[in-house]
């Protein structure tokens, strides 16, 4: 097959997750339970199933679902998610986000398939496709079979304005930049307020939240408002004040290509994006200087 068959990337940005149920049910398909839901799915679903064995032999089509978005086929494939469309021809490799509910459609779904090891820049493992079927084994939730080496990133040129600084203040510090509209960060949040770790989050918006941003940063209480921010509460006590900091966050952003979130950077200067569970975390904190 053509590699022309393979559509460009979806760059839709990561968005929070509202609370998933019943993600054991899903986690554990192997072969028996990908045959069982592939032969219970719908004609329209069979129809396009048929298609991408036919098109996609070497993959290991678990399940496809055209209910999802209108014009589109979600498919799983192991650990991976994609979207075809219905002729199965077009095959499209990123995110869906729902702008009427603010919820990232993608996201969730990867959560469901394999929520220990997520990692919320996984779309960028797209890229230097070197065969026809490689972008499937790289797609959007796919799990590294080895941890990335950490790459770096200086701060030395960004102000000390624009900061939000939370945590245990004898503990060691974290960078971290962020969108409060992104499940992973969320995620990421929840995490480290429960290690021994003092975190500086600078806000980014990827995701129009500056408002949001301006808002948490202006709040008399920084560290309850961003919380709040992240539960989806009203911000008590935000008020008005000078946010070019957050302007310098963002700047700073762009100039490094950190076009997605959470990015976590270490007093080092070692960098990770995206999400990790608390052990990766621990491991990853560990290596660097208080």
């Amino acid at each position: 097959m053509s590699a022309i068959d393979y559509i460009a990337f979806w760059r839709l940005r990561p968005r929070f997750i509202a609370t998933i149920a019943g993600c054991a049910a899903v986690v554990g398909i192997g072969a028996a339970g990908a045959a069982a839901d592939l032969g219970i799915m719908s004609p329209s679903n069979q129809k396009v199933a048929a298609l991408l064995k036919a098109r996609l032999p070497r993959t290991d089509v678990s399940k496809v679902d055209c209910g999802v978005v209108d014009g589109l086929c979600e498919v799983t494939a192991g650990s991976n998610l994609f979207y075809v469309d219905r002729s199965g021809r077009y095959l499209m490799i990123g995110r869906v986000y729902d702008m009427e509910t603010r919820q990232d459609l993608t996201a969730t779904r990867l959560l469901e398939i394999n929520p220990d090891t997520l990692i919320g820049g996984a779309a960028k493992a797209n890229n230097a496709a070197s065969s026809d079927e490689a972008p499937l084994t790289r797609g959007a939730g796919s799990q590294p079979t080895a941890p990335a080496a950490p790459q770096h990133l200086s701060l030395t040129s960004l102000p000390a304005t624009g900061a939000i600084v939370w945590g245990k203040p004898s503990g060691k510090t974290v960078t971290v930049f962020s969108d409060f509209r992104c499940g992973y960060c969320r995620a990421l949040s929840n995490t480290l307020r429960t290690m021994n770790v003092r975190v500086i989050e600078r806000p980014i918006s990827v995701l129009g939240s500056r408002d949001l941003a301006n808002q948490v940063y202006c709040a008399k209480n920084r560290e309850e408002a961003l919380h709040q921010a992240y539960a989806g509460e009203p911000l008590r006590n935000a008020g008005t004040c000078d946010t070019s900091g957050l302007d310098a966050n963002e700047k700073f952003a762009r100039a490094h290509g950190l076009s997605g979130t959470p990015v976590i950077v270490r007093a080092d200067g070692a960098m990770i994006e995206g999400y990790r569970p608390k052990e990766a975390l621990a491991a990853f904190i560990a290596g660097g200087r208080s």
